[in-house]
């Protein structure tokens, strides 16, 4: 049976960026695992309690954008959606482009075979930024998740920051992945790990 788990993203993040490289490469090589990819906004997490959340003002928060466009695709055309998830991924930490841009997102999607237009248009609809209202809210309802990339599995989650993505190596990926579940699910004791320094 597959080990399910859900992690969530924001293109921004670097760390959320090497977290689903893992995941996606896994994936690719064939890792038996259920994952359900969620949308958090690291905008709405740094408003103040009592503050105006991002989805009542969303003109004001152009970087949200990606999100919609990754929530659209993984809801709408599951099976693109991996290539389309690392494409934006790509975009944002390899190429530096400007995320906030509708015209450079839908080039990004269409150069990973998705229809940009029709993505931007159901951005416009207004669906998906109530899913990424509902699935961050719950996220922080239910497990008290305050960024991104945090693994869940049942219960347990965790903010998880890793270091290096697997550069295409499927077994690193593979065995990274399974290493953060096998903390996550198998031993809840350990709270935090932190190296005080960055090795090379």
């Amino acid at each position: 049976m597959p080990q399910s788990f859900s992690v969530t993203w924001d293109y921004r993040c670097p760390f959320a960026r090497i977290a689903h490289d893992h995941i996606l490469t896994g994936l690719e090589a064939g890792a038996d695992w259920d994952v359900t990819c969620l949308a958090f906004s690291l905008d709405q997490s740094h408003v103040e309690d009592g503050g105006t959340p991002v989805w009542e003002e969303p003109e004001r928060y152009p970087g949200m954008l990606p999100n919609l466009a990754g929530i659209v695709v993984r809801d709408r055309q599951p099976e693109l959606f991996r290539r389309a998830h690392r494409a934006l991924f790509s975009a944002r930490h390899d190429e530096s482009l400007d995320l906030r841009d509708r015209a450079i997102v839908g080039k990004v999607l269409d150069s990973a075979g998705v229809d940009g237009a029709g993505v931007l248009a159901e951005i416009d609809a207004g669906w998906p930024l109530l899913t990424l209202r509902d699935e961050h809210t719950k996220a922080v309802d239910e497990h008290a998740v305050f960024g991104v990339p945090t693994f869940i599995a049942g219960h347990e989650a965790a903010f998880v920051r890793l270091m290096r993505g697997p550069r295409g190596n499927s077994a690193v990926a593979i065995r990274t992945v399974e290493k953060v579940l096998d903390i996550l699910v198998g031993w809840p004791e350990l709270n935090e790990f932190k190296h005080p320094t960055i090795s090379n």
